[in-house]
């Protein structure tokens, strides 16, 4: 008598991953994508075998920094990722320069998870959680109230997120008199010189015209919190306060509730603003100064009782230590995309815990960035929440393909892991992705192959 198995029972028989040790990679392209909240370009890393690692350069950021990397991978073996990582990590740096070496390493853990068959947080140790806590960075939409944002928040309440994030800082004051002072004409400057930025209209400006307001924009935004001469005044730091307390009003004192965006003021009036708002509950004031001055955010953390968060610039983990040592935060906050990627992000929050010090992960970018922050959260103790930008988003989902996952990743504000190998992704929808191509950039997937061949004498000692 024959014995006919069903599909799954046959498949249990069948080796799905491939030969690991004979894996190699074969190629290296991106497509841009905008909308998704942000600007970012999605990494696809082929093999010798048909396996296709997913990644992603950070929000913002330009693909030349992950396309330099290109034939300094070619031909290796994905699944030797710090190896590899180890090669590459030269090349990236803070902030958005560290998106490329960062969403490389993304897809060679989504290789290697493939190959071996078993999810990314499995290759890290194991989940300290099933489900990975979200929470909702969030805007208002017309007149920026604390009413109104507390209203914003109270419907992230409604559809199951159990941790909040606005912004708070001078962005509430610019366009009121007698809030902010700094030297005469540049608050002035700062409103015209991005409305004149930003301007869909560009009139009859030259070439040269649009350079110099770019080249003007990015100066002025680009002076570090201690130089730009602003400071809130007592009838700014009034607004303020009232800004929270009327936000509390709507959505309680017992939710979490973190603060960015303070602008780009000194440690001094970080110091009086955030003794204005620590009657408040905060869970976290984030990104109040640069987070290169470690005596500053010591002093910060020492004259405030809200907990002081920073990170999402930072790149390796040697770059946190010293904000760790020196007592100046109680939250980190790493991007994945920044730090180096998924090993380096673990690192860091096994460090930090180390110090007793929670840890947060930024996200901004599209469902790969997003599940692989998730996989780190899954297998980091001392993990706190993971950010979410995309709830207004209504084709984010679609962007992947995946038959183990969910339809929806974030439900009722957590996201649930499942065994599907590396990431969880099949696939990419290029149906979706073609709707929304960066409109200066386009093209699916196109070649890279004019990057094939380039180098350079890499080594750092003689």
């Amino acid at each position: 008598m024959v014995n006919k198995e069903t599909y799954e029972q046959t498949l249990a028989h069948v080796r799905t991953s491939s030969s690991p040790s004979e894996l190699r990679i074969t190629d290296i392209r991106f497509t841009d994508i905008v909308g998704g909240p942000f600007h970012s370009s999605l990494i696809k890393v082929f093999t010798n075998q048909g396996l296709v690692g997913f990644g992603e350069v950070r929000d913002g950021a330009d693909k030349v920094y992950a396309l330099m990397l290109k034939s300094r991978l070619l031909g290796e073996n994905p699944c030797n990722i710090d190896k590899l990582f180890r090669r590459i990590k030269q090349f990236g740096g803070h902030a958005r320069q560290g998106g490329g070496v960062s969403g490389i390493e993304l897809a060679l853990w989504d290789l290697a998870g493939k190959a071996y068959g078993v999810p990314i947080y499995q290759m890290l140790g194991g989940k300290f959680r099933d489900r990975v806590r979200m929470y909702c960075d969030t805007d208002v939409v017309g007149k920026d109230t604390g009413k109104a944002m507390g209203e914003a928040l109270k419907k992230r309440m409604e559809a199951g997120f159990t941790f909040l994030k606005m912004d708070l800082g001078i962005g509430q004051l610019i366009n009121e008199p007698g809030t902010l002072s700094a030297p005469l004409g540049f608050l002035e400057e700062m409103r015209e010189i991005a409305k004149r930025r930003y301007s869909r209209d560009k009139g009859n400006l030259t070439e040269q015209e649009l350079r110099e307001i770019k080249n003007r924009h990015y100066d002025i935004y680009n002076i570090p919190h201690p130089f730009t001469g602003i400071h809130v005044t007592e009838k700014g730091l009034d607004m303020l306060e009232q800004y929270v307390a009327d936000v509390r009003s709507v959505i309680g004192s017992e939710v979490p509730l973190a603060i960015d965006h303070f602008g780009h003021i000194g440690l001094e009036d970080c110091i009086k603003l955030g003794k204005r708002i620590d009657k408040f509950n905060l869970a976290w004031m984030e990104d109040m100064i640069p987070w290169q001055y470690t005596d500053q955010y010591a002093r910060l953390s020492r004259a405030v009782t809200t907990p002081i968060c920073t990170g999402e610039d930072i790149y390796l983990k040697e770059n946190f230590k010293p904000l760790l040592e020196a007592g100046g935060v109680s939250v980190i906050h790493p991007d994945v995309l920044t730090t180096g990627g998924i090993l380096e992000t673990k690192k860091i929050g096994d460090m930090a815990q180390d110090y007793g010090v929670a840890m947060a992960i930024h996200m901004a970018e599209s469902p790969i960035a997003c599940l692989a922050a998730a996989h780190v959260a899954a297998a980091t103790e001392n993990f706190l929440a993971l950010e979410y930008h995309s709830c207004e988003v209504d084709w984010w989902d679609d962007i992947i393909i995946g038959s183990r996952l969910p339809d929806k990743l974030v439900q009722y504000g957590f996201i649930t892991l499942t065994d599907a190998p590396g990431l969880g992704i099949d696939d990419l929808n290029d149906e979706v992705l073609a709707e929304h191509l960066h409109p200066e950039i386009g093209g699916l997937w196109e070649s890279t192959d004019q990057w094939n061949h380039h180098y350079s004498n890499d080594r750092q000692w003689s």
